[in-house]
Parts: structure tokens; C-alpha cells; sequence
């Protein structure tokens, strides 16, 4: 079983890379929006609650899954690099999945700010994430958490054999998903 983590930082791509490799492979996608947005009726993420049940919601797939007899899963991951608690949580679910004989492998993905920023506009962004259709209020988040937070890896601070990273400024999504396939040799 093969456990794809695609991180970066909002609107690089995640979730468009995620669905166009489900195409080409046998895997499954768990973008990060799915249990946001179940949540978010109830309690916004961000809010004690919120983040409590889309934590819950999250290790149950992932357990039910690393058991499972699928072929893997993709999951999308905003991980702020400078903070310990983001890096000891990839550790914790990527353990899920190696505790059952799975493989993790991590695809970084990095884009200018101002392809983000329109990115963050786009119609099918907006058509699978409601919480992110107050392009105004997503924007300042995108640009607040960008300020906060180290949103890419530094040049060598990764250290796993299955790890690539992407500058998919320029480069379809398509194509990305391609690249992370052959890479880890993906069925």
C-alpha cells in the first residue's frame, strides 16, 4: 500500500494534482477539505470543536484504510515547516500506514504567490471547497498563514528516500500527476 502525502502550502494545486493522479492510478484521494468541510456547518475549523472532529474524522479513515486491501491513499496537507507539531503529525499518520507494511511518500509542491493567488479564484477550487468561496477572506488567509508560517521545505531539510519535490508554477496538473507516478512507480 502506498500512502501519498501532497503538501504545500493553499492554493499551490493539492487537491487538483491529488484528483488527476486518482485518475491515473488505483489510489484513492483524501484531500484535507473533505472533513473541513463536513465540519464547517457545525463549527468553523479553527475553533477547538472544529478542529477536534476533522482530527477524529481524519485517523479513523486513515486507520480503516491502512487496513484495508486498497492500493493506497493520497491525502493533501498544508504543513508549516516551522512548526514541530506539523512535522510530528505527518510523522503520526504516515506511522499509520507503515505500521501495516505501507509505503509514505511525500510530494512537495511550490508555486509563486501570485499563481496561488489566482489559483485561489479558481472555479473548480471553489466548487469543491464552499469554505474557500469568500475569495476575499481565503486570500487574506492565504497571504496571513504565508506570513506566519514556512509554508515549503528548505533544499535538503526532507531527508526521505520517497520524497519529491515540485515547482508546479508552470507546470500542468496533469503532468505533475504523471511525475509523481513514474517516480514512485504507481500502478
Amino acid at each position: 500500500m502506498k500512502f501519498i502525502i501532497i503538501c504545500g502550502p493553499q492554493a499551490v494545486g493539492k487537491m487538483t494534482v491529488g484528483q488527476e493522479l486518482e485518475k491515473i492510478t488505483e489510489l484513492k484521494l483524501f484531500h484535507n477539505h473533505m472533513t473541513i468541510e463536513l465540519v464547517s456547518p457545525f463549527f468553523d475549523y479553527g475553533t477547538e470543536q472544529g478542529n477536534r472532529l476533522v482530527s477524529l474524522f481524519r485517523q479513523e479513515i486513515f486507520e480503516e484504510v491502512a487496513k484495508s486491501d486498497l492500493a493506497g491513499l493520497i491525502f493533501t496537507y498544508v504543513w508549516a515547516f516551522d512548526l514541530q507539531a506539523d512535522w510530528d503529525y505527518v510523522h503520526k499518520i504516515g506511522h499509520i500506514f507503515e505500521s501495516k507494511g505501507g509505503t509514505v511518500c511525500l510530494v512537495e509542491l511550490e508555486a509563486d504567490v501570485e499563481i496561488r493567488l489566482e489559483r485561489n479564484k479558481n472555479p473548480h477550487r471553489l466548487l469543491h471547497k464552499p469554505t474557500k468561496r469568500n475569495t476575499e477572506r481565503s486570500e487574506k488567509d492565504l497571504l496571513s498563514t504565508m506570513d506566519k508560517h514556512r509554508l515549503n521545505s528548505y533544499d535538503g531539510e526532507i531527508k526521505k528516500d520517497h520524497y519529491l519535490k515540485i515547482n508546479n508554477s508552470t507546470i500542468a496538473p496533469e503532468e505533475v500527476a504523471r511525475l509523481i507516478k513514474e517516480r514512485f512507480q504507481l500502478l
